[in-house]
């Protein structure tokens, strides 16, 4: 990899743009040169102007870190906003010293710090082009509109979608609990379970009722990561783990009988599944292990729930927070009547 001489400059093409009466400099410099001259200016840290950002996020440097290892891409512009050293161009070329610290970062700054750290692994990542935006001595008041406008008017995706993509993206971008999580919600999806149809996946079709898939992932990824609940059981294979959901969301089902199918059934929404899923884990969840079986039947046996005593979403609907799972999971327990007989050795 190329040294950057302080002393020197580099000539790159460039587009200029002129947007909202500012004009910044679109252009593609080295990995190696934007870690050299950019730095983080951290508001109510740094007495500077132009001071935006916030602390650094050690565990998104890494995952940055990594994912420049492993040849990911970095299509999105670095914005930066140059305040030290003199930028010149001519009408074709923008002429870039090699001066450290002399641009604050805008947008960008995690990847940067992660980019840093992979470039001192593999000195060869230098070489890599980013595209970069470069303002010029922008005010404090303008960084912020431009980085409000980047982080929050422009919305992120939902995470129901960034779930449904894990099931497509590539191994080093994907939070494997989360994607164990998307897997074990897509199969109570299936037909025959408990769920068919009712596990709501970005681009479906629009339904009253439905559990989000986010929702799903967020109430299951607990249970599934590494020391978690089925870790310390054994259940660590992704059979085993969907089978135990599958089986318990079958018994309770075929417990409440028809009226599962009702709209009013606070199971079919996202506070009965969290509840529901609080009560797998905190209540059926050791019960079986005692029993040394996690088969429908043991579950279903622990489970006196009344199929006249629906708990109705009607109750629950603008509870807020935790509540509605809350008074979802007291009434399960209240219907946890675990009966004490011979283990019969771990099944499923």
């Amino acid at each position: 990899m190329a040294e950057f001489d302080s002393k020197s400059t580099s000539l790159v093409p460039y587009i200029a743009i002129e947007q909202s009466s500012k004009t910044f400099f679109l252009t593609a410099l080295p990995a190696a040169l934007v870690t050299l001259v950019s730095y983080a200016s951290v508001r109510r840290r740094d007495d500077e102007e132009g001071a935006v950002q916030r602390l650094l996020n050690n565990s998104r440097i890494a995952g940055i870190k990594n994912f420049a290892l492993h040849g990911g891409d970095f299509p999105a512009s670095i914005v930066l906003n140059w305040v030290t050293g003199q930028l010149s161009w001519t009408e074709t070329e923008l002429s870039v010293p090699h001066l450290p610290r002399s641009a604050q970062i805008i947008d960008g700054q995690h990847r940067v710090a992660g980019l840093r750290e992979a470039i001192e692994e593999n000195p060869e990542l230098g070489r890599q082009l980013l595209p970069v935006a470069i303002y010029i001595g922008l005010s404090t008041i303008e960084c912020a509109d431009i980085f409000l406008s980047i982080n929050t008017e422009q919305r992120p995706v939902s995470k129901s979608l960034v779930y449904d993509l894990y099931d497509i993206a590539s191994d080093d971008l994907v939070d494997q609990a989360a994607a164990r999580a998307r897997d074990i919600a897509a199969s109570l999806n299936e037909a025959g379970q408990a769920y068919e149809g009712l596990i709501k996946f970005p681009n479906g079709p629009r339904q009253r009722g439905g559990v989000a898939l986010s929702t799903a992932v967020s109430a299951i990824k607990p249970l599934i990561e590494e020391k978690g609940l089925f870790d310390q059981i054994g259940a660590d294979s992704l059979e085993v783990q969907r089978q135990i959901f599958q089986n318990f969301f079958l018994a309770l089902k075929e417990k409440i009988g028809e009226r599962w199918e009702e709209k009013d059934n606070a199971f079919l929404y996202a506070g009965g599944f969290i509840g529901a899923v609080e009560f797998l884990q905190l209540k059926i969840l050791p019960y079986c292990v005692l029993k040394n079986s996690f088969k429908k039947s043991t579950i279903a046996e622990a489970l006196l729930v009344d199929r006249g005593d629906l708990i109705r979403q009607s109750e629950i609907k603008g509870l807020g927070g935790k509540d509605a799972p809350r008074k979802v999971f007291d009434r399960l327990v209240a219907s946890f009547m675990p009966i004490e007989t011979k283990k019969t050795g771990f099944e499923l």
